[in-house]
This record gives structure tokens, sequence and C-alpha cells, in this order.
């Protein structure tokens, strides 16, 4: 084992070169899986149909969910192996990586039971009415009654993989998943195609999640003698210390996630009621939203075993110049970012369906959306730092600020305020109150860690 490779890019690299190679791969990822995800949107708007658009929208919750299995399990158990290994304490990065990985393969199965049983009253929740539940249904086949544990496992591995610092592997395994996605879309969606629409959308999405996963299996099988990730079933223990390890930041996670799917599915509500074009326009100013989030998110998670290594180790000062050293590349990155959707904004959603209404929404939406962009790179960066260190109460905490105390009120305030259109400021309201309480909590954390006391 190699360990001396691993230990050097969280212990002795420059903060520069070691915050570059595991967020810039972690980044493009996270930007190949918006991309995909935009693709099913552009796609299925190139056959001009607003109900088909309006199905891969009013689906996005359940999808969404998913990451509530990939934060309980991939979150958790990377946060877990990430921690061991800056405690040399590898039997524990082993069966913590086999924990998480049988825990999402069942986590999987289950999901696409409960959706197959349930799949009326599924429909009904997520907004679907009599037009727009058929194509929904379609979507959901093969998203999630045939595809929930591939589109599960093939992100579990990869925070897994990502954990011990090869955060290029765990990359390519997800964009070669990706990149299968956007070639098929066009072949299984278009009239020239198969002409299957939204179904079409969701046959490449099972497909593509599918040839992640094995890309996973054969990497751990090709180094199966230089890395500590095992999927091992003899490894698999429900031992105190390790399910407890990964459920104190896992299920925190999880919950958040969960919080999202439900401000998601009432934000589609409320949008439903405006009828097809509005939940389209929706479902694109989101998608579009997601590109700068996602950013965001790369770089936390990307910094996440960076954090996790030193804070276990106790080298407080390189924990700290790394999480500063990201601060200072996103904040300015992302606001730009944002000023450029609230000028463009018409132009954006007009690239995905030429439809007067749909970018008449659209852009009133997305404008809304992108004014919290800079606050939220705050909140990504607080909440990745308290599931790195452990903190996973501190990280549940925030997600209950975002949703139910501002997020969720802000969108029942605003749309009666402002019907339709003050939707889009509900994110903006809950991530300014969230990015003061996360300087403020930061500050006390590290003021903590440099006088010598434990979190």
């Amino acid at each position: 084992m190699e360990v001396n490779q691993k230990t050097d890019l969280f212990e002795r690299i420059p903060i520069s070169r070691a915050v570059a190679q595991l967020t810039i791969p972690t980044i493009l990822s996270s930007l190949v899986m918006v991309i995909y995800n935009m693709a099913d949107t552009y796609f299925v708007g190139m056959v001009n149909d607003p109900i088909q658009n309006a199905a891969v929208a009013l689906a996005s919750p359940v999808l969404l969910a998913f990451n509530a299995v990939n934060n309980l399990f991939g979150v958790g158990s990377s946060s877990m192996m990430s921690r061991a290994l800056g405690s040399k304490d590898y039997e524990t990065v082993r069966r913590s990586s086999a924990f998480g990985f049988y825990c999402s393969l069942i986590c999987g199965v289950v999901f696409s039971l409960m959706c197959l049983v349930f799949r009326e009253p599924l429909l009904v929740l997520l907004g679907a009415d009599g037009s727009t539940a058929g194509a929904t249904g379609e979507y959901l086949q093969w998203t999630v009654i045939c595809g929930a544990a591939p589109a599960i496992l093939n992100v579990v591995m990869a925070y897994m993989v990502r954990s011990e610092g090869a955060a290029f592997h765990a990359s390519v395994g997800t964009m070669s998943g990706c990149i299968l996605n956007i070639i098929l879309d066009p072949i299984f969606i278009l009239p020239w195609g198969l002409n299957m629409g939204a179904a079409g959308a969701g046959l490449a999405t099972f497909l593509s999640n599918c040839v992640a996963c094995i890309y996973f299996f054969v990497l751990l099988y090709v180094r199966r003698r230089s890395t500590f990730v095992c999927v091992l079933p003899h490894k698999f223990s429900l031992e105190r210390a390790v399910v407890l390890g990964i459920c104190a930041v896992g299920i925190p996670a999880a919950i958040q996630n969960l919080l999202n799917v439900t401000g998601m599915t009432i934000l589609n509500n409320f949008t439903s009621s405006f009828g097809a074009d509005a939940v389209a326009a929706m479902g694109i100013a989101q998608k579009l939203n997601m590109v700068p989030m996602q950013v965001a998110l790369g770089f936390s998670q990307g910094i996440m075993p960076l954090i996790s290594y030193n804070y276990a180790s106790g080298n407080i000062k390189r924990m700290k110049e790394g999480l500063l050293f990201v601060a200072r590349i996103m904040l300015p990155f992302i606001t730009t970012v944002a000023l450029l959707y609230y000028l463009g904004a018409g132009s954006l959603i007009g690239a995905f369906m030429k439809n007067d209404a749909i970018i008449a929404y659209g852009s009133r939406f997305l404008r809304g959306f992108c004014l919290g962009l800079p606050f939220i790179c705050m909140d990504f960066l607080a909440v990745g730092v308290f599931q790195a260190i452990g903190l996973g109460k501190a990280a549940l905490l925030f997600a209950v600020l975002r949703k139910i105390a501002l997020e969720i009120p802000a969108l029942y305030i605003l749309n009666f305020l402002f019907p339709l259109y003050g939707l889009a400021y509900a994110q903006f309201t809950a991530e300014f109150v969230l990015a003061a309480a996360a300087v403020v909590m930061l500050g006390r954390i590290f003021g903590r860690l440099q006088k010598g006391q434990r979190i």
C-alpha cells in the first residue's frame, strides 16, 4: 500500500495544489452532472411539448430524494473514512466503506419497490394532473422504479473513492455515466430517434447510471491492493463506532436533503396551479440555477477530505488555510456568474424552449434564483466543514433554518404577496440569513480549535 502518496496530499503538498487536486475533478464532475440533468430538459424541450418538459420538472423531487441516501451513506461514510485515515485507523476505513455500500444498495432496492407500489399517490403528491401524469409516470418508470439502485450506488462509491484523495477517479466514474447520458438523450427522446419523449430521457439516465457503477466496480477490483475502499461482504458489520460515526454526519445530511425535496415539492405544487408553461419554465430556471450551485457544492465537497484529515490529525493551521483558499476563489466567481444570469436571463431560458410564455416566466424566475447564489457559497462551505469534522447537528440546524424556518414560510408569504413570481425569491431570503450565520459559526469553530479545544 502506497500510504505515503495518500498522506502527502493531505499533509505536505502546498495548499493551492492540494485544493486544486481535490476540487477541480469534483467541480468538473458536478458540472457534467448538471449538464446531463439539463440535457434531459434541453432535448425534451426540443420536442416543443410543455407537458413532456413539465414531466421532467415534476419528477425532479423524487430524483432529488435519492440524495437523502447519497448523503446518509456517501457523505456519512466518506467523512468517517477521511477522519479514520487522519487517525491512521485503516480497518475502520474499510468497515465504513463496506457499511455505506451495502446500506446504499438495500435502500436503492427499497426505494424502487416503494415507488412501484405507491406510484399513483406519488404522482398526485408531485403535483401531476390529468395532462402531465402519464409522461411523469413514464419518466419515473426508468429513473426510479428501474434505476434507483444504480443512481444511488454510483454517487456513494464516488464519495468513498474521493475520501482517500482519489478525486480524479471519482470524477471519471461520475462523468462516464453523464457523458453517455448526453449521447443517448437525443437518440431516445427526439422524433428522428426512438421518439420516446420524457420516457426516453429516463431510459438514458438509467443506462448511464449502470455504466458509472460498472466503472467503479472495475476500478475497485483493479486497485484492490492499493485502496482502503472495500465492498467485500465480510467487511460489513454493525460495529457501534462505525455506525454511529457514519450516522452522526449522514442522518443530518439526509434530513437536509429531504427538507430540500419538501421545499421543491411545495414550489412545484404552487407553480403547477399556473399551468404547464409555468411548470416547464420553473424547471428550466431551476436547472440553470443548479450550474453555479453545483460549482459551489463541488468546492465544498472537494475540500471535505482535506478538512476531515487535518482535523483528525490536529493540523488546524492547514485545515483553515484550505478553507480560506477555497473561499477566496469561489465567492468572486459565483458572484460574477450571478450577475451574468441576471442580465442574460431571457436568452438563457430561450436556449431551451422557443416559447414566448415560457421565456417570460422563466426569465423572471431565474433573476430571483440567482440573487441567492453569492450567499449560498458561504452556506455550502459551512455545512461542508460541519460534515467534515463530524458536527452533524450543526449541519442539521442549518438545514432546519434554511427550509422550515426560512425558505418554506417565505414560499407561502411571497406567493401570497406576489403570486407565482414571488416563489423565486424564497431561496434568496433564506440564504441571506444563513450566510451571516455561517460566518459566525465558522469563526467560533476555528477560534476553539486554535485554542486547542476539541469540537
